[in-house]
């Protein structure tokens, strides 16, 4: 992103912000409620078209694309909130996360990819019939991380995963994302946690205002006595302990 702006009608919640995602890197994005986080994310993934400035993914650009054209380069995005559909099952909406693959007539990879998941999350499995709105909050965001996958992103956006969730399974999902950095998927995390985002990523930045106004590398950012007083609370892997 190069000097992106970005608007919800009149109003500018985005202002002149540049920032990089390196190929296997996991990069934190935190900041306030109100930052303008999430709509960073969805200005990437297409879902707010008034935007100016640069966005390249790949060195090619997303200027004017629609966000399956998005998905199709291969971006993808677990918004806040999970957004299932809840009357269909786990099975019905993880393929839904390859829609688009199934109209390349992908289906053998598909089913391939479905059983990565399920080993990914071995709950899914166990829930493969039963409607996703009955699962738990955990659960339910291991549907959105899975649906997410089959889609096969390079590049992964997840906002506010942890959002609501017991410590073990904030530490889950965490270690899950480490996992897939493993696994050579590229992760720009929005995570309300600072603390935890921080952990386990590569580099961060610091958004307050629709602007960036700090970046560095994790472990500085940990360090920094200006980010500890704004924004971070405890050792995530303290926090789901459950120790002080």
């Amino acid at each position: 992103m190069r000097n992106v702006k970005c608007y919800y009608g009149k109003i500018r919640a985005i202002n002149g912000v540049s920032l990089s995602v390196r190929t296997g890197e996991i990069i934190a994005l935190i900041g306030a409620n109100g930052a303008g986080k999430s709509t960073l994310l969805q200005t990437l993934c297409g879902l707010i078209p008034r935007w100016e400035g640069e966005i390249l993914f790949e060195k090619e650009s997303l200027s004017g694309l629609k966000p399956q054209a998005i998905v199709k380069r291969g971006m993808c995005l677990v918004p806040e909130g999970r957004l299932l559909f809840p009357p269909m099952s786990v099975l019905e909406n993880l393929k839904l996360g390859a829609y688009l693959r199934y109209r390349r007539r992908e289906d053998e990879a598909i089913l391939e990819d479905l059983e990565t998941v399920l080993e990914l999350f071995p709950i899914l499995r166990e829930r493969a019939k039963q409607a996703a709105g009955t699962l738990s909050g955990g659960e339910q965001q291991m549907i959105a991380i899975a649906r997410a996958l089959m889609a096969r992103p390079r590049l992964l956006l997840l906002d506010e995963p942890t959002m609501g969730l017991a410590p073990f399974l904030v530490r889950m999902i965490l270690d899950t994302l480490v996992q897939l950095k493993e696994r050579g998927i590229t992760v720009l995390l929005v995570e309300q946690n600072a603390r935890a985002a921080l952990q386990i990523a590569d580099r961060g930045y610091v958004l307050e205002n629709g602007r960036i106004v700090l970046e560095g590398a994790a472990v500085d950012l940990l360090a920094d006595q200006d980010v500890k007083r704004a924004y971070l609370g405890r050792d995530y892997r303290e926090f789901c302990e459950g120790r002080a």
